[in-house]
């Protein structure tokens, strides 16, 4: 006869909620300096005439591939946040996947910067208790309010599947007084 009294072990099937990656508007910034890096060098090639200009222009191969590199890597990270936990996977030649366990997640915070607001974006900010993902920034995604929501339900279902609580400790008696 089964304890009642035994954590659930039923499987439940996981299905997945949201799926996404960081927008490239994260890094407007970095795209802004190979632009401007782009026209210098093409200014410097112009204004001086060099006998070497064609291979100043050349050169023009580095912004390029900067900005390359940086659409490229950002495209390889993906986010998957699934009933029972979120996958991070990133790299390119080499991938890794990260897995968090949804019943670690103690806390998390959405943020929405003017600039991304605008292009409707937002960073979605997770404070945990897993050793090796103690706090993870999904940067730039859309429908940040509503990946927020989806989290949120997600981790309190896991938890009650589980039946883990959290316990906070106060270092402070109902005075405010610190407790040593």
């Amino acid at each position: 006869m089964p304890n009642d009294d035994s954590p659930s072990t039923s499987t439940t099937a996981e299905t997945l909620l949201w799926s996404g990656h960081t927008s490239q508007w994260a890094h407007l910034g970095f795209y802004s300096l190979c632009v401007i890096l782009a026209v210098f060098i093409v200014v410097f090639a112009t204004l001086f005439a060099l006998p070497t200009a064609g291979l100043t222009y050349l050169t023009l191969i580095i912004p390029l591939i900067l900005w390359m590199v940086r659409w490229w890597v950002t495209k390889c990270t993906t986010y998957e946040l699934t009933t029972q936990r979120l996958r991070i996977r990133s790299g390119v030649l080499n991938r890794r996947l990260d897995e968090l366990e949804l019943y670690r997640v103690k806390d998390y915070a959405m943020e929405q910067p003017l600039f991304l607001r605008l292009v409707g974006l937002g960073n979605l900010t997770i404070i945990t208790s897993d050793a090796t993902n103690p706090q993870v920034v999904i940067q730039a995604i859309h429908d940040v309010e509503k990946v927020r929501e989806k989290l949120r339900t997600a981790v309190q279902s896991e938890r009650d599947r589980k039946r883990v609580r959290q316990l906070d400790v106060d270092s402070h008696d109902e005075h405010g007084t610190a407790l040593n």
